[in-house]
Order: structure tokens, then C-alpha cells, then sequence
């Protein structure tokens, strides 16, 4: 028998969990380096950049990759053979790992996670609880598999009870476009197959820890039905054109990975998961001699990439933009901007639509104002604002007409496209929706230059802030003629991939 000690386990999940919120895996930054020296879709070519430089930044500061720090799902292989030396349970000595890590003052994690989700939706403040699958296997060892997976990638996943005579192929191509660009691409699509519905899921989200080796699958070639449909949609998806962060490009996925299980005659479950462009997994074993660390990586790894907005790019001073100065804006334009925005995502626009409705004033005054989607991580040390990476723009699209009508509000920033009734609403009101690189959080708060919560404090992360930032890197995504960069570059980037396959 195997002795496991509480404090091995809790030791390992926590130190887990900061090692992945700042480190990639290897091979996740080796394939989104790959697709960059490949990339011909100059607006893609640039977001990978960011994507790179973010994780090496991250890297070696030691600081989140993404805002979003996750929600923590563990999946724990329990040997037979193993006794525990433990008050707590399991369950607990995780959830007391995931606590000491979100808290830990050195690098502190933003807390997502809500308690009462269908009512109050109220901040559990540690990020706890996790979500914990367990297997009982032969052997003397606690093996753990262990991901702090973002919201907005998880919100695209997809499932469907398809009939036995269907085609998965068909299925994947037709939904994946219905999924945007909310999931940050480049990343990986994570299939699961059979079983039941829920089997189906946890298979999508369990095989998303296997590490990408779609090349060397696709050069040994394929042993099984499985793998004919991990190469066959990767080629697939990726002649979408959907490319990164949806700009339009040659790569959208980096690996597609399925899992399957024996199914009922009558079913054929499908789910499919994307992982995005903040990757975050890691495993360890626990055999009884203490804890089990993570072990630091090389720097030497990650590429030396460099970027600039070039000569092309665009300024503007929030300070003083009027609308004559964005309409002057194309999509696709890079641009810079200095000055001072406001902040604001899910909660603080419900609340000011809720104020607007009864008639009583704003908090804030937005008229002619820029307001940020973002819910920034806890500042450390001298920061003056944690990662502050985008979060998804779709999401606040049921507010945008309110907003823009009742307030004056002028721009808006974001991550990933728009719906048609926010872009409408952005035609109609001459307004603008710029988006900033999803994934690249830390790099985007270096240009952060100061930061007050100026409404809804106790929103925590959620409050209105308002950001005093210099040359923050945004490109066009909607211009004021409600021309959408996510709807025509796809299609552009489609017509070239086809035709550019069928020259060859």
C-alpha cells in the first residue's frame, strides 16, 4: 500500500495551478509558432505575434497569460493500492489546492467562479470549487490531470444526439462557424464520441490534456477511425479560413483530438470543446515520497518574437476623438490607443441598463466615451492593473443598442465579433467596436498606465474602471458603416485556401 499525505496533494494542486497560469505547453507554443511563420493573413500573422510575445512575457514574469484564469477541472486516476493520511476529503485537499493558489499573494488569480448560478450568482472569492472527476484503477499511485479552462472558450462548446446514419464530418464543419471567435483560435477542438451525453462531454474535455501531434499522426499515417477524422477535420476546419482570433487566416486549429466510447444503437452522441489560445493544463503523480512540483521550463523554448504596429497604424486619443475621427476608420486598421476608457462586462452593464430603465442617473457619464470588456486580474508588486486581456464581446450584444442610445457612448473594445443586433446598433448610432487580441492579457496591460474603480465596487472584478492606457494595440473589427472584419475575412480567406488547394 501507498501512503498519500494531505498536504502532498494540496501542495501539488496549488503549485500546479500557478505553473499553468503562466507557462504554456511546450508544444502548444511550438505549433502556434509553426502556424505564424506560416501564416500569410498579415491581421493573423499579428495576433499570433501578440499570442507569442504575451506567453513569453507571462513566462518570465510570472503573471497570468489571460485574464480569465479559468475555472480548475481535475480529472484523478486513484489507485487501488492507495490509502490516504488525510482529515480532509479528496474533494476538499483539491479544493483547498485550488484556494491556496488563486490567494497566493506572489501571483494572485482571478476568482470566477460563482456560487448559485441560476440565482444570486454570488463570488465564492477563491475560486473554488473545482470540477473533479475520479476513476478507480489498478496500481499504487494518484495520477491528476489538472486545466484551468477560460469561459469563453468553454461557452462554444457544442453538443448534439446525431442519428447513427449521420456524418460528424458534416456536423463539425456546419457548427464550427456558428461558434465565432469567441474561443480565442488558433487552439484545439477536443471531440468526444459515444457513450452517453454526458460521457461524450467529459471525453471532449478530458482528451484536450493530450499534448498536439497532429504531424506525427499525420506522418505515420492513420490506424483507425478516429484518427481518419482527427486528420480529415483538421484539414477541414482549417479551409474555413477562420483563421486567429477569426481575422481570417490559414490556421484555425492546431490539433483536433477524439475520444470515443461504445454507444447505444439507437445514439450517437457527439460534444465538441474548444481549447483556446491560453492553453492551461498540466499533469503530476503522486507515489507516496511527498508532493510532486512542476518542473520550470527552459525560456530558451520560446520563440524571440518581435512586433510593431508599423507605419500603418493608426492613433487615437480618447481624450479627444469625435466621431468624425473614427469614421475615418477601415476595418482590419491596426490602431493605438492613448488616453483614458471606461470599463465594464456582463454584470456593471446589467446594472447600468437596470438604472437607465428607471429613469435614475449613471454612475458614469459615457457620452463620447470608450468602454473596455475586460475584468482584469488583482494587480502585485508595482503593477498598477493585472493581466487585462479582452473577454467576450457577443456577450454584452442584448446591451449595445441601450447603451449606445441612452449614454452617447461612442467605441467599444472587445474580444472576438459582434452579433447582427449589435452591429446594426453600431450602424445606426455611427459607432465603433475595436478588438483586442484574446490571449494576450499581459501584454495588453503594459500599456495600462494607470487604473481606479470609478463605479460598482463591489462588483470586484466586474466593477467599471477607468484605465489611463499609451499605444494600446486594437484593430477594427465593426466600423461605423457596420462593415464586420469577422464576417469578410473569413469568406475571403476560404475562397484562397480552396483555390490556392485546387492550383496545387
Amino acid at each position: 500500500m501507498t501512503t498519500i499525505r494531505q498536504n502532498d496533494l494540496i501542495d501539488s494542486v496549488a503549485d500546479a495551478l500557478q505553473f499553468i497560469s503562466y507557462y504554456h505547453p511546450k508544444d502548444f507554443i511550438d505549433a502556434v509558432h509553426e502556424a505564424y511563420l506560416k501564416e500569410e493573413s498579415q491581421a493573423a500573422k499579428d495576433a499570433m505575434a501578440q499570442i507569442l510575445i504575451n506567453s513569453r512575457m507571462c513566462a518570465e514574469g510570472k503573471r497570468p497569460i489571460c485574464q480569465d484564469t479559468g475555472i480548475v477541472t481535475v480529472f484523478v486516476k486513484v489507485g487501488m493500492d492507495v490509502q490516504w493520511d488525510a482529515e480532509l476529503s479528496v474533494t476538499d485537499m483539491i479544493n483547498e489546492g485550488v484556494r491556496r493558489a488563486y490567494t497566493h499573494e506572489d501571483n494572485v488569480l482571478r476568482a470566477s467562479i460563482l456560487d448559485d448560478p441560476a440565482g444570486a450568482r454570488k463570488n465564492t472569492k477563491d475560486n473554488t470549487p473545482a470540477v473533479i472527476h475520479y476513476e478507480i484503477v489498478p496500481g499504487n499511485k494518484v495520477e491528476v490531470d489538472l486545466a484551468a479552462k477560460g469561459g469563453g472558450s468553454e461557452n462554444k462548446s457544442k453538443m448534439a444526439m446525431l442519428n447513427p446514419s449521420d456524418s460528424i464530418v458534416d456536423w463539425v464543419l456546419k457548427t464550427v462557424p456558428t461558434m465565432g471567435a469567441g474561443w480565442c483560435p488558433p487552439g484545439m477542438l477536443g471531440i468526444g464520441i459515444g457513450g452517453t451525453a454526458e460521457k461524450a462531454a467529459v471525453m471532449a474535455k478530458e482528451v484536450l490534456m493530450d499534448p498536439i501531434d497532429i504531424h506525427e499522426l499525420r506522418e505515420r499515417g492513420a490506424q483507425n477511425r478516429c484518427e481518419e477524422l482527427r486528420l480529415e477535420l483538421m484539414d477541414k476546419v482549417n479551409e474555413l479560413g477562420i483563421g486567429a482570433q477569426g481575422l481570417g487566416g490559414l490556421t484555425t486549429v492546431m490539433d483536433v483530438k477524439i475520444k470515443d466510447y461504445p454507444t447505444h444503437a439507437a445514439s450517437l452522441p457527439v460534444v465538441m470543446i474548444p481549447n483556446c489560445a491560453a492553453t492551461r493544463h498540466t499533469h503530476f503523480v503522486l507515489d507516496g515520497s511527498g508532493p510532486s512540483l512542476q518542473k520550470a521550463p527552459n525560456l530558451s523554448d520560446w520563440p524571440e518574437i518581435t512586433w510593431e504596429a508599423g507605419d500603418s497604424a493608426k492613433r487615437i486619443n480618447l481624450n479627444t476623438v469625435t466621431k468624425e475621427d473614427i469614421a475615418k476608420l477601415e476595418p482590419g486598421d491596426t490602431v493605438l490607443l492613448s488616453g483614458k476608457m471606461l470599463t465594464g462586462r456582463d454584470a456593471a452593464h446589467k446594472k447600468m441598463t437596470e438604472m437607465l430603465a428607471a429613469g435614475e442617473e449613471l454612475p458614469v457619464d459615457l457620452k463620447g466615451r470608450f468602454i473596455y470588456y475586460v475584468g482584469p486580474v488583482d494587480p502585485v508588486r508595482d503593477e498598477v492593473v493585472g493581466p487585462a486581456g479582452p473577454t467576450t464581446a457577443t456577450r454584452m450584444d442584448k446591451f449595445t443598442r441601450t447603451m449606445l442610445k441612452e449614454t452617447g457612448l461612442m467605441g467599444m473594445i472587445g474580444k472576438s465579433e459582434r452579433g447582427q443586433v449589435a452591429i446594426d446598433a453600431i450602424k445606426e448610432f455611427g459607432a465603433i467596436y475595436l478588438m483586442a487580441v484574446g490571449g494576450a492579457a499581459y501584454l495588453v496591460s503594459k500599456a495600462i498606465k494607470n487604473a481606479e474603480v470609478v463605479a460598482f465596487p463591489e462588483l470586484g472584478m466586474e466593477a467599471i474602471y477607468e484605465f489611463d492606457v499609451v499605444d494600446m494595440p486594437v484593430s477594427v473589427a465593426v466600423d461605423t458603416a457596420g462593415t464586420s472584419v469577422h464576417q469578410t475575412a473569413p469568406i475571403v480567406w476560404h475562397d484562397k485556401i480552396i483555390a490556392a488547394k485546387k492550383s496545387n
